[in-house]
């Protein structure tokens, strides 16, 4: 994976018309127990066994902030303009067991179906492609989450196979993009 990185890109902020993405941080450790502890979250995503405020910031620094560190992408959380809300998490991850890049979001119920995934994602997508060089960006996604496969087709990736992630037992769907 070759990569146009500058090490300034770490704390980038981005923004779209109704949305701040930036780099999730340690002062997010209350708004991701929540959200990882939603039902859609545990039945699409999965469990991260997160319990307490101190779990979500040690999953924070240790499976987010050293992929930031690393490559200057990652996970970031999505801000609405209007009225300055935690709504959601999106990202570009490596995630053991697939070879190349995986984007990912989740929300909180209240804001699903608003477009506000779609409007992050895209974002982050382009600037996957064009400021860090990627060649591909996959998704990976349960086989009863329609919503996702719908986005996620939006994007405009391409069903190639199902998979299986190492320490999962579910098969899930594998989509890609080439730029």
């Amino acid at each position: 994976m070759s990569l146009k990185r500058n090490p300034q890109d770490a704390g980038n902020f981005y923004e779209t018309e109704r949305l701040t993405l930036r780099p999730m941080s340690l002062e997010d450790g209350e708004f991701i127990l929540d959200l990882y502890n939603r039902p859609k979250f545990i039945q699409f995503i999965g469990d991260r066994n997160l319990k307490t405020v101190a779990d979500a910031e040690n999953y924070i620094k240790n499976r987010f902030l050293p992929q930031l560190e690393k490559l200057g992408f990652g996970n970031y959380l999505m801000i609405t303009k209007e009225g300055n809300h935690k709504i959601g998490g999106v990202g570009i991850f490596e995630r053991e067991g697939l070879d190349v890049v995986d984007i990912g979001f989740s929300l909180l119920d209240e804001f699903e179906g608003k477009g506000y995934a779609y409007e992050a994602a895209v974002k982050l997508k382009s600037i996957g492609m064009d400021d860090f060089g990627l060649k591909k960006i996959s998704a990976i996604t349960t086989k009863d989450n329609l919503s996702s496969q719908k986005l996620i087709e939006k994007l405009g990736l391409k069903f190639q196979k199902f998979v299986t992630i190492p320490g999962d037992s579910e098969e899930l769907m594998y989509y890609e993009t080439e730029n």
